[in-house]
């Protein structure tokens, strides 16, 4: 069953609503039930809206993680270098071009080592577990 509704328009657009109707072979009562059933239903701009904070979220996340990890990342070569430098002595001059030539081969051997690691997908951020990472202020938000 359908209610009968009276409703007043200015001309201008009841002039537009007259025209939609003849172009489309529909009735006015058509084009005006269908325009108010959009009004009143969640529009694409609220569907929109919605995406847009669901990635907003995941964009949060993948950014609390970068930060997590970063900040491991610093902590983590700092830390070595306070190390290497507390129990590394300085060389006598004498052996420093020695020294060098040993370090270069060395480098070399590290970065082949950390190119076949990373071509892996290994990383020492998975080994960690996640329990020992401290929490920052955005891991509560």
């Amino acid at each position: 069953m359908r209610v009968r509704l009276n409703v007043y328009f200015p001309p201008a657009l009841a002039k537009q609503i007259d025209e939609l109707a003849i172009r489309r072979r529909i009735s006015r009562s058509a084009i005006v039930e269908a325009a108010v059933t959009s009004y009143l239903s969640p529009d694409g701009a609220d569907r929109m809206e919605a995406a847009f904070a669901r990635r907003l979220d995941r964009l949060s996340r993948q950014i609390q993680r970068l930060e997590r990890n970063t900040g491991l990342s610093t902590e983590a070569l700092a830390l070595f270098v306070r190390f290497w430098l507390s129990v590394t002595p300085p060389l006598p001059d004498e052996d420093q071009a020695a020294a060098q030539v040993k370090g270069r081969k060395r480098y070399e051997g590290f970065v082949e080592t950390l190119g076949r690691r990373y071509a892996s997908g290994k990383s020492l951020l998975d080994e960690m577990p996640e329990d020992v990472w401290p929490k920052s202020a955005t891991d509560s938000e």
